[in-house]
């Protein structure tokens, strides 16, 4: 199975970060590792937007599940009522968490190859047709050493999760039902989530290689923009629903 991973995923990843530091002129692997992770970004853009739209449709429901919380307080009916909602609006509650569950093994031989990868006795696994480099430097812009942790990228990235968290509870309808005790609790514990995740990013990301952390930072900012995309294009879509023509006297 380590075997197979490494020839699937982590493999792949090494000799294309290789391949972006040979071409880049200067050889600078900052500028490698952002080229990197814009193209596995694209990758798996569409798994990242199916996701990103679940979680929007998910919220746009909250209302409606709400009423029927009210409306069933037994927890089998609820539950009946509540997969109605769902395939009534065509919605997999779980197809929010799926993508992200796919994309686990690229972010996981992301990892290893910036904890390992970079090593001149790791670099064996570069294929035959890439020129393989004697070693890689791992200092960027000529100051920064992306092989030790740096605290600066680890507090962008710890900006970068809060932005992202702080949008998409933003994004969230408010919750003012009565009985909605469970809705109420979801959004505390999002209102957590908010500094949570992004002082779990800066306390993880200064124990981090550099190169690991701008991966991190550059691939949250490109999320946050990716969802400002999306929420846009369903705000104005939303919009045009609900035009309507006058007639003309």
């Amino acid at each position: 199975m380590a075997h197979l991973f490494t020839i699937i995923f982590y493999q792949p990843i090494l000799n294309l970060l290789v391949w972006l530091y040979n071409i880049i002129p200067g050889h600078d692997i900052g500028i490698a590792i952002v080229l990197l992770t814009i193209i596995i970004r694209v990758i798996l853009l569409p798994l990242s937007k199916k996701s990103i739209e679940s979680q929007k449709s998910l919220q746009d429901l909250q209302p409606k599940i709400e009423e029927i919380k009210k409306q069933f307080p037994g927890k089998e009916e609820q539950g009946k009522a509540m997969i109605k909602l769902y395939q009534d609006n065509k919605i997999n509650p779980l197809s929010s968490c799926l993508p992200l569950l796919i994309q686990l093994p690229f972010l996981i031989a992301v990892y290893q190859v910036f904890m390992a990868g970079l090593k001149s006795n790791s670099l064996n696994l570069v294929y035959p047709f890439i020129s393989r480099p004697e070693s890689i430097s791992v200092i960027s812009m000529g100051f920064l050493d992306l092989s030790k942790p740096n605290w600066v990228l680890a507090i962008l990235a710890g900006a970068a999760q809060f932005w992202q968290a702080k949008m998409m509870i933003t994004k969230k309808a408010p919750i003012n039902t009565k009985g909605a005790m469970d809705e109420n609790m979801t959004a505390m514990l999002n209102k957590q989530m908010l500094y949570f995740m992004p002082a779990f990013t800066i306390f993880i990301g200064i124990s981090l290689p550099g190169g690991l952390t701008l991966y991190w930072f550059v691939v949250t900012l490109l999320t946050v923009l990716q969802q400002m995309f999306i929420f846009n294009r369903i705000l104005n879509q939303d919009k045009k629903e609900v035009i309507t023509v006058e007639p003309i006297k």
